[in-house]
């Protein structure tokens, strides 16, 4: 809704000055206006995952847990990319970090403890262990900027906790992305249950403030599905000119539903779906319309008989065999069917 006022308010300038209203006041509400959105995080926050994703939570269990609870490794790794003329201080905020209470998922009794670590310096992104999907050989690389384990804290049910302040130097330089990269990998450490959580990149240590042009990315994503069959979640894989097929892989989908991909040339691609505790593949050709843009995969719930607390591994590769990142500020925004690139012309 503020992003809609703010748009709004930017179209209409124009046309509200030739109505002949008194520049101060025009100028006032503009004030009013920009001060209510930044106060309320409604344009200017940087979640993760981000609202065009609309996923609950991002979702890692302990390591004692069955894999058909809907985690095949226990991990997670997230990446932040901070843009090279930023040099202010930033914060890693993490939401609801520890393992109990109402967010997370219980299994017989609260016994887990989950680490949370933040990594910065050489190799941090670059290193190919780091980028696979597979918490194996040294993911773990670059400089341990901070750690910090959670068991049940009811200190930290439903709040926030924060890693920092970092200086963005500290994170690793990618020249690709013209920016320093940041690191943090949720782990299992023991038990059973269903860890639920949030990040936010942030400039202030105790609230959500944004870093222009920051952003963050992942290159296998675990989380927790809606209960509520009519929401529909989103990820965004980019697609680089390289590309020729990718191969969509996903996890322990319960046969919930529909997966679907949308693009700029793809008006619904329909893809195979995993049963529980097992992964499945799907490979198709990319369009020369869809390099260098992002791919929209829908995740569409069935509404009868619902599933109920579903979570979800998915990852993509490309024809190499590498992996291709989810953004979760979509490059070059959320794709959009365009009908006079998917119809052609009969010869």
């Amino acid at each position: 809704m503020g992003e809609r006022i703010f748009f709004w308010y930017l179209i209409n300038f124009k046309y509200i000055n030739n109505k002949s209203i008194k520049m101060k006041r025009v100028q006032t509400s503009a004030i009013i206006i920009l001060t209510w959105l930044f106060f309320n995080n409604l344009v200017l926050a940087q979640p993760v995952p981000a609202g065009d994703e609309n996923i609950p939570y991002l979702m890692t269990f302990g390591p004692k847990a069955e894999t058909s609870w809907g985690d095949d490794d226990y991990s997670q790794t997230f990446f932040f990319l901070i843009p090279e003329e930023f040099n202010s201080p930033i914060f890693i905020r993490v939401f609801d970090p520890d393992v109990g209470g109402a967010v997370d998922e219980v299994n017989v009794d609260w016994d887990t403890k989950m680490t949370y670590s933040v990594y910065g310096g050489n190799q941090c992104y670059t290193h190919d262990d780091a980028q696979e999907t597979d918490p194996k050989g040294n993911y773990k690389s670059g400089n341990l900027l901070g750690t910090k384990i959670f068991g049940v804290n009811p200190r930290y049910d439903n709040n926030w906790y924060t890693f920092g302040p970092f200086n963005p130097t500290e994170g690793e330089y990618v020249d690709k992305f013209k920016g320093h990269v940041f690191k943090i990998i949720c782990e299992g450490v023991t038990g059973d249950d269903g860890n639920m959580y949030q990040y936010y990149l942030s400039t202030a240590m105790d609230k959500n403030l944004p870093i222009e042009g920051g952003n963050a990315f992942a290159y296998e994503y675990s989380f927790r599905m809606h209960n509520d069959p009519n929401e529909v979640s989103h990820i965004y894989p980019y697609v680089d000119d390289r590309t020729l097929t990718i191969k969509l892989s996903n996890f322990d989908w319960d046969n919930d539903g529909f997966i679907r991909t949308v693009s700029v040339a793809r008006q619904g691609q329909m893809s195979k779906v995993s049963g529980e505790d097992s992964w499945v593949e799907d490979e198709f050709k990319i369009m020369d319309e869809e390099k260098n843009t992002s791919l929209d995969i829908q995740f569409i719930k069935r509404k009868n008989p619902p599933v109920k607390n579903n979570n979800v591994v998915v990852n993509v590769r490309n024809q190499y065999g590498e992996l291709l990142p989810f953004f979760t500020i979509p490059i070059g925004g959320v794709p959009k069917y365009k009908y006079n690139i998917g119809v052609k012309k009969a010869k």
